[in-house]
């Protein structure tokens, strides 16, 4: 049961992985190994399986931060006499004080992780002092001595009927099955079995037994938790006959837009899923940040477009990472829209906290339902794009630029930029969005072969104009992502300021075509810039709309996407360059589904 979850989770950290399982003939049973969960799996074939039978277990898959993904730094930890247990997500900032503090104490590490330091913290507490003998009080006392962002899970070998769990900024979830408890990072590793969860809030624990769960707060105080049901069941996690994860989530788009799109226009007024701002709060609005990490990011480059040409509102687009750090000016009359598939992104979470510090209003666009930074928003827009297993971002991402068009509607309805009646068709336009991702779905076998073909190419360059540019940073980062490879964004017009030097013989380059009718002037000084490159001996791809004829003498391949709203072009454009990033990850015999070195939820910064 814990390997068939942990599977689910794999997508989150596979550097190595680990399993504990209480009430064996040693009271606790630990195995743990560096890689994938595969190699797990064989070491418990090669030492037996019969000695971790039990009824109460535990397991975690590692993405590291402290440590090297060896065998020794591998979770669970334990303590130095092994009937402490402990698996941990995110980053203890203040460990090596803790660390040194245990030393002098005569305490040996047996790795090199900030994650040892809470198992023998808690067997400490246990062994001794007001909390002896009491699992989650001691954990709850180590818990407040720990800063930074954490999820820990705690057995002990003399408790084999009890699990304890508590989080700091960092995702938790209880499922609550019939005479089954669950928890772990994501609903997914247990979807199998309940969809009936609760979400732990910031700073609580929870200890869990077969017959249910109680949630306390770090002090120990009764503490609130919302129960919910989970509006996806198991075979939304499979692959459903698609080769690869990634290639099934390309394919879920249309659905994904169409679920997000669902139930925001109502009576003629589009309406967010959480709205805690008051429309004349909305009205008063006169700045607008949106902040985002990855292909979030990207998101937000394109909703600039779409909300200043809405709303008339200036709009700056924000790396999260960078957002508090550079001190922006924010008050009661700032907007921050903060973006985040997972709802946990660390960054994104603390832009969130500093933007909430400075007064200013927050309205969160998440896919998870209950995750923090919906939690610590004013307003929040759900994506309901499903579960996204593939670690590179693609239903989640065109989820997120069709919400973020909600909101610069639902702020322009506000504001009164827009008559009733121009958001109405604006909303329309967005519905028919789905059918034209259908059909550049149509084009997938045209884009695998072309990857194959563009495969041995060292680096690829993406180009593109107005909202055309952020699919071309888009489409590079997939290609990083997955393949590996040398791959840059570039708005056109920059090409003559540098970038061109690049170009040479044989280069794949992609380029984003803005419609010949919504932007002539862009389209055709774009042409001009794939006639310089052609004429330097680069391969032309050209991602153009049906019947645009002028860019044919320029393109040794051409893609053709529907003719939309130019706005909403980025909905279709993006999906043949994620289609040929994991095509050409796949001809060069990389893992599509999980890329080296990423997870994906990012909870540590």
């Amino acid at each position: 049961m814990v390997l068939d979850g942990l599977r689910r989770l794999e997508y989150r950290g596979y550097d190595s992985a680990g399993v504990a399982v209480l009430g064996g003939a040693d009271g606790l049973a630990v195995e743990r190994k560096a890689g994938r969960l595969a190699n797990l799996e064989a070491r418990l074939d090669e030492v037996g399986r019969a000695g971790f039978a039990g009824t109460a277990g535990m397991g975690h898959t590692r993405w590291a931060t402290h440590g090297a993904p060896v065998d020794r730094n591998s979770h669970p930890h334990r303590d130095g006499t092994g009937r402490v247990a402990v698996v941990h997500n995110g980053i203890i900032e203040n460990f090596a004080a803790l660390r040194a503090e245990l030393e002098a104490a005569g305490v040996e590490f047996a790795s090199d992780t900030d994650s040892e330091t809470a198992a023998h913290l808690v067997a400490l507490a246990y062994a001794s002092g007001e909390t002896a003998g009491d699992l989650a009080a001691s954990v709850r006392g180590v818990c407040r001595r720990l800063a930074g962002a954490f999820t820990l899970v705690v057995s002990h070998a003399d408790e084999p009927d009890l699990i304890v769990a508590a989080r700091r900024s960092s995702p938790l979830v209880v499922g609550i099955g019939d005479g089954e408890t669950f928890v772990a990072s994501d609903v997914a590793a247990f979807i199998e079995h309940t969809r009936e969860a609760v979400e732990l809030g910031q700073d609580q624990l929870v200890t869990i037994t077969r017959e249910g769960y109680e949630v306390v707060d770090f002090d120990g105080g009764t503490a609130r938790v919302k129960p919910f049901t989970v509006d996806w069941d198991l075979s939304a996690a499979e692959k459903g006959g698609h080769e690869y994860f990634m290639l099934k989530e390309i394919e879920e788009q249309p659905a994904a837009l169409e679920n997000t799109l669902r139930g925001h226009f109502t009576d003629g007024r589009i309406v967010l899923d959480e709205q805690r701002i008051a429309e004349q709060d909305l009205r008063e609005v006169d700045k607008v940040f949106v902040v985002a990490c990855g292909s979030a990011y990207h998101s937000g480059l394109v909703a600039k477009y779409a909300i200043e040409h809405w709303t008339r509102l200036p709009v700056e687009v924000e790396l999260a990472s960078e957002f508090r750090y550079r001190d922006p000016v924010l008050d009661r009359d700032t907007l921050v829209v903060a973006v985040s598939q997972s709802g946990e992104t660390a960054d994104t979470l603390e832009a969130v906290r500093h933007a909430r510090g400075q007064r200013a209003r927050v309205l969160a666009v998440c896919n998870t339902n209950g995750a923090q930074i919906p939690r610590e928003s004013d307003a929040v827009l759900y994506t309901h794009a499903g579960p996204e297993i593939g670690v590179a971002s693609t239903k989640a991402f065109l989820a997120q630029i069709a919400a973020n068009f909600l909101v610069g509607l639902a702020l322009a309805q506000a504001r009164g930029t827009k008559y009733p009646d121009e958001v109405a068709r604006e909303f329309h336009e967005l519905c028919a969005m789905p059918d034209a991702v259908r059909k550049v779905l149509g084009t997938n076998d045209q884009v695998r072969a072309l990857g194959r073909e563009v495969a041995d190419a060292k680096a690829v360059l993406f180009l593109g104009r107005h909202v055309g540019y952020p699919v071309a940073l888009e489409g590079a980062l997939k290609l990083k992502e997955l393949a590996y490879m040398h791959a840059e964004g570039f708005a056109a017009g920059e090409l003559k300021h540098g970038p061109i030097a690049l170009i040479e013989p044989g280069l794949p380059v992609v380029v984003v075509m803005p419609s010949p009718k919504g932007r002539a002037v862009l389209h055709s000084k774009l042409v001009s810039n794939i006639s310089e490159i052609q004429a330097r001996g680069a391969r032309t791809i050209v991602i153009a709309e049906e019947g645009d004829e002028t860019v044919l003498p320029f393109a040794d391949t051409l893609i053709t996407v529907p003719a939309v709203p130019t706005l909403l072009q980025p909905l279709v454009s993006t999906v043949p360059l994620q289609v040929l990033a994991a095509e050409i990850a796949r001809a060069r015999g990389y893992d599509v589904d999980k890329p080296r070195n990423l997870a994906k939820s990012v909870t540590v910064e």
